[in-house]
């Protein structure tokens, strides 16, 4: 048969390849062209494809114009410097090579023997990333911990909540289940209730402590040790903290050494979620921020937010990595091989809830390599640099005002209500908000801190410069002096 299938035929790479390539470069070429948030209404792409899949081949030149034509459109762009939305998403050209290299070997790394170089290649690059962040020796490899990674932030909650959940019931019985306590702060990501949902925590032993405009939004260690006291009176169990360096709304940092101590003090699972900032504590001067993670069981970063590493690639370590293969392991009889059985390997499959599992690793020794730790540091010092030079213009309209502490690349702030009427202040910043949005222009997103509506600017695209950060101060104030004429 002349055009019979040949699913890898390396000539046909080849050529798809290198117009693939074009394609992406052409694309962030041109990407300030596009809408930052995509315009199209809700079900736009089924009036424009087809309702089944052909039942011969198209050409892919075609498919190539149906993207550039049909989904392009409908795409809100990440990667474009007016993006200041959520948390970036970094994406490189060597964190690109190598989600490349790694979907043309395309293995499945789910032990050591189903790919030695895959295992050894993420416990070499965790190792290195774990020293640049200056994490305790007891997270490297060569001990009894080691490092992961991890699809997200919240699949390294649900696996070490799950790893303090097993250690804890198989010393007070499983019957316990119900009286089993997690605690937060309110401002800890959302992932972490629905880890608990998944783990079976009741939902009522779900803590989330209220953190205040006169911490900063950090939990309150006092707070957190009045809680612990009231559950253990009524015969509850404390076992699982999740502190954050970073939190979503506002990049609050929480104390880790005073929460880390009540923790361990009470026998409890401490575990620090640097989702986002975990980047930036690469440079001695935000480093301190980390400061008490020695007496955490788990850490965790997700490069592919702010380290150049395109999506996903969260980084996870332990101290203990038994307690996550015993709540996590299987071992059927078609896994089994020497190397596993006499212990002389690590398989990733005991650390996370699938079993399969991508090789990640290359992309993030790629930017390790290709880009080496200083540059890294000069990347995010200028996003930081970006955010000081937003968060003061901001100072410099009386109209708006900055409602946290900027600490990394993140400012919150908002158009300040007339006549002090903060029910009016709320609506005015929603408006504001969808103004900004509906231009295409640039993309930022909000919270609510103490019932107050905010505007969010990150600041983290990868080709983010100081002309984009004006550009978008001066459609939010021309936006925001249309608003409040209308509100006269």
């Amino acid at each position: 048969m002349e055009n019979r299938l040949k699913p890898m035929d390396a000539e046909q790479l080849r050529e798809y390849g290198h117009k693939m390539v074009d394609f992406i470069a052409d694309y962030y070429k041109t990407i300030e062209n596009f809408p930052v948030l995509s315009q199209v209404e809700p079900g736009y792409l089924r009036n424009l494809l087809p309702d089944s899949a052909p039942n011969q081949p198209d050409s892919f030149q075609h498919v190539l114009d149906d993207i550039q034509a049909k989904i392009l459109p409908g795409v809100t762009h990440w990667q474009s410097p007016n993006y200041f939305a959520y948390y970036p998403s970094n994406s490189s050209v060597a964190g690109f090579v190598g989600e490349m290299l790694s979907a043309g070997l395309n293995i499945v790394g789910f032990s050591w023997i189903a790919s030695p170089a895959a295992t050894e290649l993420e416990m070499i690059v965790l190792d290195w990333l774990a020293k640049m962040l200056k994490l305790p020796e007891d997270f490297l490899s060569a001990g009894r911990g080691g490092g992961v990674i991890q699809g997200t932030a919240s699949e390294a909650v649900l696996v070490v909540l799950l790893a303090a959940r097993d250690k804890v019931l198989r010393r007070v019985g499983k019957d316990a289940l119900e009286k089993l306590v997690v605690y937060a702060s309110d401002q800890t990501h959302s992932s972490l209730q629905k880890a608990c949902q998944m783990a079976g925590i009741h939902p009522e032993n779900c803590r989330l402590l209220k953190a205040t405009s006169s911490t900063n939004y950090a939990l309150s260690p006092e707070f957190l040790s009045e809680t612990i006291s009231q559950d253990l009176t009524i015969g509850l169990i404390p076992f699982f903290l999740c502190a954050t360096v970073g939190t979503t709304s506002s990049t609050a940092v929480d104390p880790l050494l005073s929460l880390g101590k009540i923790a361990k003090s009470n026998g409890m699972w401490f575990h620090v979620d640097a989702a986002y900032a975990g980047s930036a504590c690469v440079c001695p001067e935000f480093r301190h921020y980390m400061d008490g993670v020695e007496v955490a069981d788990s850490f965790n970063m997700n490069a592919h937010k702010w380290f150049l590493t395109n999506f996903d690639c969260s980084a996870l370590w332990v101290k203990d990595r038994s307690a996550l293969v015993q709540a996590l392991s299987t071992n059927p009889e078609y896994l089994k091989n020497k190397a596993s059985q006499a212990n002389m390997v690590v398989d990733y499959k005991d650390w996370q809830v699938p079993l399969g599992r991508r090789f990640r690793s290359l992309k993030l020794w790629m930017v390790l390599r290709l880009y080496g730790l200083e540059n890294l540091q000069c990347y995010i010092r200028n996003h930081i640099k970006l955010a000081k030079h937003f968060e003061n213009l901001i100072a410099q309209d009386p109209r708006f005002e900055v409602v946290t502490p900027r600490i990394f690349s993140l400012v919150c702030f908002r158009l300040l209500p007339v006549r002090n009427n903060e029910s009016h202040g709320n609506k005015l910043n929603h408006q504001l908000l969808d103004a900004v949005n509906s231009t295409g222009s640039a993309f930022i997103s909000h919270t609510v801190l103490s019932g107050k509506y905010i505007l969010r600017f990150a600041v983290g695209a990868p080709l983010t410069e100081e002309k984009h950060v004006n550009a978008a101060w001066k459609v939010l104030q021309d936006k925001a002096t249309s608003l409040l004429a209308e509100s006269l």
